[in-house]
């Protein structure tokens, strides 16, 4: 279990140094979280933060910071997100199960 994703974290891991960009990246934050909620991962519960989420909205925010250009192609990326939210499913669902 690990605290809530701060704007700090993600800039640390983009390699982002000025504060231009921040209303970017918490738009690009929130936008991860209501897409992970969309695909059926609710945001983890206070206190019980998952680290495969917070890299799952790292991933979502980098995928979308760094290829603005609407042509780009992002395979690579996209195939590592969606296999982060499969395994957040699966998670999901054997907790429930054994709980």
């Amino acid at each position: 279990m690990m605290p809530e994703l701060t704007l700090d974290e993600v800039k640390t891991y983009l390699r982002i140094d000025g504060s231009e960009d921040d209303a970017i990246l918490a738009l690009l934050m929130n936008s991860a979280k209501e897409y992970l909620a969309n695909s059926g991962i609710p945001k983890p519960e206070q206190g019980s933060e998952s680290s495969l989420y917070n890299l799952a909205v790292m991933l979502y925010v980098a995928l979308h910071y760094e290829n603005r250009d609407p042509a780009a192609r992002m395979d690579k990326f996209s195939f590592a997100l969606e296999s982060i939210i499969l395994q957040l499913k699966n998670y999901g669902e054997s907790t429930e199960e054994g709980g």
